[in-house]
């Protein structure tokens, strides 16, 4: 009975009408983020690092790159904290979208001028990376109950309009840039924002429309802030001790700021204070019952379980990430037609995407449980992860090649593509709709902002990873190996990753899966 009344209730669910205005306004901002992001390494190598020494242009292409990502990824926190506590996701976004279109004006305005081109990054940064979480969860924000088994589909759908605009830009841009120069270049990804924002505005009266929450005496940090003082006779407070020493270490962090810079020295002391203040919180979170309600209190513990998946996932964007910088070095030593841009590789990851994600769906998942293998949210996460230890072990066989002098087609770097893009997939579709689904109703924004600040994490990690390697005492280790940096450091993040998968499993047994959409009026 109650199966016939689910599949009733399946049956009559309708598609949001204003779904298409965010899935357009989303193809359209991928389009212009994937078009400046994709071509970024091969200009600063060729433009605006050309002061530098030619030995030193790849490793500093690679130090902005990835610290524009980190930026872009830790946004999130503020775009997620201004819209569930003041303007609502929808008037943030708008506001913010306006920010981004600036940045990518400043793109083509200063090609030749490193602080104004820098600007237009930061500007960037601060725009997609404060709307990232919020359009992602606006698309949540449309369903309730009754039509949430649409939900999944409409997140497959978003990440493959996603990857449509990420295509067209990978494989277009390099283009742009090569025969029409930077300015008309970055102008073109800034026309599709403005686009894109056009688009987005044009629904304003057809959305769900959440209000921000009102400030309460029982969210999240308060909670999380009563668990750490509140003294109980008899009982330790080795938790607050713990989450202090995190602050400590943050503090210390800041010391390595001339060795590994103060973005990279900022998101570390920020990943103390998370690890070790959620450590300490979990310890003494019930001393926070009887002061706060307990449905606050179970919220916070849920919560803190979402942020241990969320730092298993961190490594598998250490090596996604590095498809746009390490891999499009690597592929320029390799062989390739004379007319063809080592970066449009990068077009195969959003292309293949497309193809597996119906594919998953509609041949994959189904044979697989037809055979009994139940594909849940979080093996298909640990899966991703893995698979992309293993394109990476693939990369690094093939820079082992390169490096030995033997002459390698551009073609070989299909199979790693092929892998991380199928890590990809299971990883990201099914985070995007896992993050939202766990999330407390009153915390939507915030937890989507986390899981996009693993992303930021992610980057740190090779940042971490690139200064560590300027030490001479640690180049004279890797040497001993018989290998260069280069291939060391991609076996050293394949086994970063696979370790992580394993991790992730032994997490994954034990996490209590909820569902907190809202409910249907």
């Amino acid at each position: 009975m109650t199966q016939s009344v689910a599949m009733d209730g399946a049956d009559k669910a309708r598609m949001p009408k204003q779904i298409p205005y965010i899935i357009a306004n989303e193809g359209c901002e991928r389009f212009s983020f994937y078009g400046m992001r994709n071509i970024l390494t091969p200009f600063l190598i060729t433009s605006l690092l050309l002061s530098m020494p030619e030995n030193m242009r790849a490793g500093m292409a690679k130090e902005v790159f990835h610290t524009f990502v980190i930026g872009v990824y830790f946004f999130p926190l503020l775009g997620g904290w201004l819209a569930d506590r003041f303007f609502g996701k929808y008037n943030t976004v708008f506001w913010l979208s306006l920010v981004y279109c600036c940045g990518h004006a400043c793109l083509a305005l200063f090609e030749d001028n490193r602080n104004g081109f820098y600007t237009g990054l930061f500007l960037i940064a601060l725009g997609s990376g404060g709307i990232k979480p919020l359009v992602t969860s606006f698309v949540g924000d449309q369903f309730d109950q009754s039509n949430r088994s649409l939900a999944q589909k409409v997140f497959d759908g978003f990440y493959w309009i996603i990857n449509f605009g990420s295509f067209f830009a990978s494989l277009l841009m390099p283009i742009f840039l090569k025969q029409l120069g930077a300015s008309i270049a970055f102008g073109i990804p800034g026309l599709l924002m403005l686009i894109a924002t056009i688009i987005f505005w044009s629904g304003r009266s057809k959305y769900v429309h959440v209000a921000p929450a009102p400030r309460d005496p029982h969210s999240f940090l308060n909670v999380v802030r009563t668990a750490l003082t509140t003294d109980v006779p008899g009982q330790a407070k080795t938790g607050y001790f713990i989450a202090v020493a995190g602050v400590l270490l943050a503090i210390g962090s800041m010391f390595l700021i001339p060795k590994v810079g103060i973005v990279a020295a900022l998101c570390l002391a920020l990943v103390l204070v998370l690890g070790f203040g959620g450590m300490g919180a979990w310890m003494q979170l019930e001393r926070a019952r009887g002061i706060h309600p307990d449905v606050a209190v179970d919220g916070v513990r849920s919560v803190l379980r979402i942020l241990v998946v969320f730092a298993l996932v961190t490594p598998f964007w250490s090596l996604f990430d590095q498809k746009a910088s390490t891999w499009v070095l690597q592929a320029d030593q390799m062989t390739k037609p004379s007319w063809f841009q080592s970066a449009q590789m990068q077009a195969l990851n959003p292309l293949l995407v497309m193809l597996l994600i119906p594919f998953n769906n509609l041949v994959l998942y189904p044979l697989l449980k037809r055979s009994g293998v139940e594909l849940t949210a979080l093996r298909r996460m640990g899966a991703g992860i893995a698979f992309a230890g293993l394109a990476w072990i693939v990369v690094g066989f093939m820079q082992v090649a390169i490096d030995g002098g033997n002459a390698l087609e551009i073609t070989w770097q299909i199979l790693p593509y092929a892998l991380l893009t199928f890590g990809e997939v299971l990883v990201s579709t099914t985070g995007l709709e896992f993050a939202y689904s766990q999330a407390p109703l009153a915390m939507k924004g915030v937890i989507m902002s986390f899981w996009n600040l693993s992303v930021t994490i992610g980057n740190l990690w090779v940042l971490l990873a690139n200064s560590s390697v300027k030490s001479e005492a640690v180049t004279a280790q890797i040497k001993t190996t018989g290998m260069s940096v280069t291939a060391f450091q991609m076996f050293f993040f394949a086994g970063f990753a696979l370790l992580a998968a394993f991790l992730f499993s032994l997490y994954a047994r034990s996490y209590p899966m909820l569902n907190n959409y809202r409910q249907a009026k």
